[in-house]
């Protein structure tokens, strides 16, 4: 079938559609119940049926004849480390550890924190956990410790996972005084620390709760796979916000599996037995998703890079790992795209290596801006596809769906809605569709499967963040318009529509535009409180390495250009430059952080910032130029 008919299959007849897609996993018990509802009155999948996701991910893989291929490279230009596992090898690293778990009577539902870099033992973690039935929630590596302990008093582990430090860059970040501190805050009792020594940093094992990784290991048989029913959790994961109680995104076993096997094959058009590479962490849902379990279930090599895209050592670093492991497919955020661009405009280093093996470039996480993927469809000449999706649903919403159809991509567009999702736009006041006028962009019920079922231990707080909006709906909190052909785009969170005079506006059309000046590398735009308009935009850019411009030069042409393609209503009058922006560790710009500082209001320091101290230079940029509240007396 065409995508037409099949999205339309997978809309009128849900249960028959993903009737077919479960079959295509290996159940200890077929599902016959493929749409119920739960005890919360949620749509719920295949409820009755019962497997083991990581059997899926390598057990399963071997009975297939696949014990002998290569199932994880590690590539650590943090380290100069390069190993490969089998699934065999990584089967039984994972059974191993699986028993380190249970002779710790972890035991099924139980839950376990794992607190990692990017190392072979942080996937070998994840997979042991799912394994034996425990429910694991994987935190960001250098999460500070408060924040660290808000996780550990919601999810309640009974372990902890850890190691000795993390790298960055070239700094060496000691992991195990952080994890004691946020031990030491919790009110949560956590019965055993084991911690994973790492020849770059020792830690001081001094805590009756700690343990030796690698002693336990000595002692551990094989744990086999524990068959879990289709809604026992597979893990929580933690969103990102900038205040409040962070909200446990729970994932059920069952949909997961069904859902990630089907996106696979599906969305990106991957092979058993070819290299997908997701340059990402774990401790975001991309590694959760499509770095441990999608390419495995689906019986492809993965690669666990621990680097940067620039700095080791260099600019072409994502190049060198393409070629040197001859990747099919490749996934990782528009920001890391930006920040090689910016260090090498002309991609010179590019041409050091062959990336033919790279049929496409999937990019996610931040909205790609025209000017970048223009730069990337000309220096690789290969389909660059941007997708969109959320750490709640757990795979792709819309993508081009290479593996059922392709649709000639728009730079700005997120193409077509995948498969099971019944994406629609609404106004704001809930007065029907606008499509091509823009609104928010929600999603019909019932999700499909994969999607999250409910908030860990506050099932009210996931009614009231995701439900209670648009009855019937999934509200994603973006916002965004589909063209006449039915493509989408999404234009940024809907807190990110900001009211100039009463025109209604998004900031995300015209980072389009700044980011489309030649000597821009990298921007972002802002809205600002302004007693005349209500607000007003601020751009923020960072120059291009070896571009000499005056700021006053450029902000003219910017100004010029808004408002030859927005319009003078927006407003666009006043740009400052920047050497970096504030980020996530995901690299997600702070938007509302940024538009804080320049109103003078006060903000929680987030918790996935990258480096805190942008902020302060965030601030004194905007005093020096003279913007927002925060530069009056």
């Amino acid at each position: 079938m065409n995508y037409q008919e099949t999205f339309r299959h997978s809309l009128e007849d849900p249960e028959g559609f993903w009737r077919q897609q479960a079959d295509k996993i290996a159940w200890y018990r077929k599902p016959q119940t493929i749409l119920s509802k739960d005890a919360n009155g949620n749509d719920a999948w295949f409820v009755d049926g019962s497997l083991n996701t990581a059997y899926l991910a390598l057990d399963y893989q071997i009975e297939q004849g696949r014990g002998e291929q290569v199932a994880l490279i590690y590539d650590s230009p943090a380290t100069g480390q390069l190993k490969r596992y089998t699934f065999l090898e990584l089967r039984d690293e994972v059974a191993r550890f699986a028993d380190v778990l249970v002779q710790l009577n972890v035991q099924s539902g139980d839950r376990v924190i794992i607190y990692m870099p990017m190392i072979p033992e942080a996937a070998i973690a994840i997979l042991a956990c799912a394994r034996i039935g425990a429910i694991h929630s994987v935190v960001f590596g250098g999460f500070a410790p408060r924040e660290l302990a808000t996780r550990i008093d919601d999810a309640e582990p009974c372990v902890i996972l850890t190691a000795s430090c993390g790298i960055e860059f070239d700094k060496v970040i000691p992991y195990k005084p952080l994890v004691d501190e946020a031990i030491r805050i919790a009110s949560h009792d956590v019965r055993h620390c084991v911690v994973l020594q790492r020849p770059e940093c020792e830690a001081v094992l001094a805590s009756a709760i700690d343990l030796d990784w690698h002693q336990l290991l000595d002692k551990a048989g094989s744990a086999p796979p524990v068959p879990v029913s289709s809604d026992h959790p597979l893990y929580i994961l933690y969103t990102s916000g900038t205040t409040g109680k962070p909200k446990g995104v729970v994932r059920d076993n069952g949909g997961h599996a069904v859902a990630l096997n089907y996106s696979m094959e599906a969305v990106y058009g991957v092979q058993p037995g070819e290299v997908f590479w997701a340059a990402s962490d774990v401790g975001w849902v991309v590694g959760h998703s499509y770095i441990v379990y999608g390419p495995l279930m689906r019986g492809c090599t993965t690669i666990l890079f621990e680097g940067k895209p620039v700095r080791t050592p260099d600019a072409g670093t994502f190049w060198r790992v393409i070629a040197d492991h001859r990747v099919n497919v490749f996934f990782t955020a528009p920001t890391a795209f930006r920040a090689i661009r910016k260090e090498d405009p002309e991609a010179s280093c590019l041409a050091d290596h062959d990336v033919s093996s790279m049929r496409t470039l999937f990019v996610a996480g931040e909205r790609t801006d025209p000017s970048t993927y223009d730069w990337l469809c000309n220096i690789l000449g290969i389909p660059v596809i941007d997708h969109w999706w959320q750490t709640e649903t757990g795979w792709p919403v819309s993508a081009d769906p290479v593996g059922i159809e392709y649709f000639e991509p728009r730079a700005g567009s997120v193409c077509m809605p995948v498969p099971g999702f019944d994406v629609k736009i609404v106004s704001e006041d809930w007065m029907g569709a606008r499509n091509s006028s823009g609104g928010a962009v929600v999603i019909g019920l019932p999700l499909p499967p994969g999607c999250l079922p409910t908030v860990w231990g506050n099932h009210e707080r996931y009614l009231d963040s995701y439900l209670q909006a648009y009855p019937g709906y999934y509200h994603t909190g973006d916002g965004g318009y589909r063209d006449a052909e039915g493509y989408l785009y999404i234009m940024g969170r809907t807190d990110d529509v900001i009211n100039v005079a009463g025109h209604r506006l998004s900031t995300g059309e015209m980072e389009e535009v700044v980011a489309a000046h030649p000597a821009v590398a990298e921007c972002c735009v802002v809205g600002i409180e302004d007693q005349e308009k209500g607000q007003i935009p601020v751009g923020l850019v960072i120059i291009k390495d070896g571009v000499n411009v005056e700021l006053a030069r450029l902000q003219s042409e910017l100004v010029g250009m808004v408002r030859s393609e927005v319009g003078a209503f927006a407003n666009f009058k006043q740009v400052t430059q920047v050497t970096r922006l504030p980020k996530t560790r995901s690299g997600k710009i702070l938007r509302q952080v940024i538009r804080k500082i320049a109103d003078n209001k006060h903000y929680e320091m987030p918790a996935t910032i990258d480096d805190p101290a942008i902020l302060d230079e965030i601030r004194l940029v905007f005093v020096e130029s003279g913007i927002g509240a925060v530069a009056s007396p």
